[in-house]
């Protein structure tokens, strides 16, 4: 997989819709969350692409400290369904990470992590903290990573 970071204005039209059909097949159609996916944020947000035969199979939106958390935050953390096999999840979460510790050397990392994916985000130094609440009617978790 290759893995590419761009701001929203370098994404193609091509790129973003395979983004967006990615986070709607995942987040919408698989886990039956009817939510809505395009929140104005991803105008600010840089977008980390996981490419394989040129096709989106991954995907995070990194944040700046204080444009979505007091500190810098990774979201809409994806892999397609046919890809999962491919440990594609770690590899998009830890290019994140490298991102964030490169452009926001200072901050932690905040996630909020549907819950049920706690053990993989710990394997990735995450740590959960606060209590576990619903977001579009899907337990989460919000971690940090010092």
């Amino acid at each position: 997989m290759q893995v590419l970071v761009k701001n929203f204005g370098e994404l193609s039209t091509t790129e973003l819709y395979q983004i967006l059909r990615l986070r709607s097949e995942v987040f919408v159609v698989e886990q039956d969350c009817v939510y809505l996916d395009l929140d104005n944020k991803d105008q600010k947000a840089l977008h980390v692409v996981g490419f394989k035969n040129g096709n989106v199979v991954a995907y995070t939106r990194i944040f700046k400290p204080g444009d979505y958390f007091e500190h810098a935050s990774i979201g809409r953390v994806v892999v397609a369904q046919d890809q999962r096999k491919y440990g594609f999840g770690k590899d998009i979460m830890k290019a994140s990470i490298s991102v964030v510790e490169e452009r926001f050397p200072e901050t932690p990392i905040e996630i909020s992590a549907q819950s049920y994916l706690i053990k993989f985000y710990s394997e990735l130094g995450f740590v959960p903290f606060g209590d576990e609440y619903l977001e579009d009617g899907i337990p989460h978790t919000r971690m940090l990573k010092e």
